[in-house]
């Protein structure tokens, strides 16, 4: 079955992210442009996840946890993982490795925890905006550790993409999949780098607004029948097929 996604979405947790983004905002908006799939990746916490989780399943949108992790090297990653325990769990490790800046909320935005139906449940003080000291490779060591996806972020971008940050996409580091943010990047990139041709490839909004999300443009085809598509089923098939696994 072809399902149509949006793979990286921040919340009103990221200072970036507009603060009506609230998880069930965004579960909403998903429904009514028609994505059978959604991802939401805050910059570094998965903790509005579980809430995002909740209010996704009454929206009939089959919800994914994930986080853009930003790497010692400045490059942002999004892991996505099967369960929201195993998100959550990662999301703990990462707490251990995040540089304790306070935020400035009039400067960056606010950081705001939502629960399950959707009301403020706190804020996050530390700014979730800067770099952890997790490297590249550890943070494919520890997403792969956590059963979950890790992927380059739109590679297509000046801002924190990997062949802006280091100047080329790496052939030394065993990445699956990779992100666009704009689908036209495609040919081109594959001409500049080749051996990223093999690899799994998708275009996601990397919304901070509810009207950037995706409209459903973009499919992924996952072996997946209908009478056994259950929101984990669907997210299993997703994971292994950006691992390049099915």
């Amino acid at each position: 079955m072809r399902y149509s996604y949006d793979l990286h979405l921040h919340s009103c947790l990221s200072p970036c992210g507009d603060d009506d983004m609230t998880p069930g905002n965004i579960a909403q908006m998903a429904a009514i442009n028609g994505l059978a799939i959604a991802a939401l990746t805050d910059h570094n916490s998965t903790r509005n996840c579980p809430a995002f989780f909740a209010l996704a399943k009454r929206c009939g949108v089959v919800p994914v946890a994930g986080m853009e992790l930003t790497t010692a090297e400045d490059v942002h990653v999004v892991c996505l993982f099967r369960t929201l325990e195993a998100a959550m769990a990662f999301g703990g490790t990462v707490e251990k490795y995040r540089v304790r800046v306070r935020n400035k909320p009039a400067i960056f935005g606010h950081q705001i925890l939502r629960d399950e139906n959707d009301e403020v449940a706190g804020e996050e003080e530390s700014l979730l905006l800067n770099a952890t000291e997790i490297d590249i490779p550890s943070a494919l060591t520890l997403v792969n550790a956590h059963d979950g996806v890790c992927f380059p972020a739109h590679i297509d971008r000046p801002s924190n993409g990997i062949v802006a940050v280091l100047g080329a996409f790496p052939t030394d580091v065993p990445f699956t999949a990779f992100e666009l943010h704009d689908k036209d990047a495609l040919l081109p990139h594959i001409d500049r780098f080749p051996h990223i041709r093999n690899l799994r490839h998708v275009v996601n909004s990397d919304a901070h607004y509810l009207w950037d999300m995706h409209e459903g443009d973009y499919t992924v085809e996952l072996p997946v029948d209908f009478a056994d598509c259950s929101a984990q089923n669907v997210r299993d098939a997703l994971i292994r097929y950006l691992r390049g696994e099915g």
